[in-house]
């Protein structure tokens, strides 16, 4: 398996998977700002120009979420619950984490990170403050939700977690407001004793894509 990643959010979560379960996969870096996601060799493994991405002979996998779920169940891991409920219950906060909480911090990253260190450009305020206010809104419903709760399905890790804390690591730097929110804070921290969490990238140099 080959596992195509840049060093963002979305590529930290596959990544994190993949080297908590151990699994057996060549980290293959894009680097997105030489535009290696745009080539004709990448675009055929994932036509949206987009890391990370996954195959496995002639199995082509796009999208973190499906990514580590193709991991989780390669490996056998609770990462994937194999009852039905709690599958049901894990998609339910994946779906969320997508339309809502990452939806939102994802946008401040966007405003204080991408903008002005790649695009040349500031933070839009308006922008900022609309995103900083849905994200807190979201952010009190998975703080209720975590209270009481070691995870986010309970006492057991699962991809939800990696998926819904995919930004926090850029909270300080992207201002996503998380301060005040207590058990998402302990939840998040207790992520962070995962090596991992903490570093899911591997070191350079690696495979190059060509």
């Amino acid at each position: 398996m080959k596992l195509y990643y840049f060093e963002s959010s979305n590529p930290r979560k596959a990544c994190a998977v993949a080297k908590y379960l151990g699994s057996p996969v060549e980290f293959v870096r894009i680097d997105l700002g030489k535009g290696e996601n745009k080539t004709p060799r990448f675009l055929a493994i994932n036509p949206n120009g987009k890391v990370p991405a996954l195959t496995d002979g002639e199995t082509r996998i796009w999208e973190a979420n499906a990514i580590m779920a193709y991991l989780a169940r390669a490996a056998g891991s609770d990462l994937w619950p194999r009852q039905d409920d709690r599958q049901i219950e894990l998609t339910r906060w994946l779906s969320w984490n997508a339309s809502h909480f990452t939806r939102h911090a994802a946008t401040l990253v966007f405003e204080h990170l991408i903008k002005p260190n790649f695009l040349g450009r500031g933070p839009d305020p308006k922008v900022v403050d609309e995103a900083t206010g849905l994200f807190k809104q979201f952010a009190a419903v998975l703080d209720e939700h975590l209270g009481g709760r070691t995870y986010i399905l309970g006492d057991t890790l699962t991809i939800a977690d990696f998926a819904v804390a995919g930004a926090l690591p850029d909270a300080d730097r992207a201002k996503i407001p998380i301060e005040g929110f207590t058990a998402i804070e302990r939840w998040h921290a207790r992520l962070n004793e995962l090596p991992a969490w903490r570093e899911p990238f591997p070191a350079r140099p690696q495979t190059r894509a060509a």
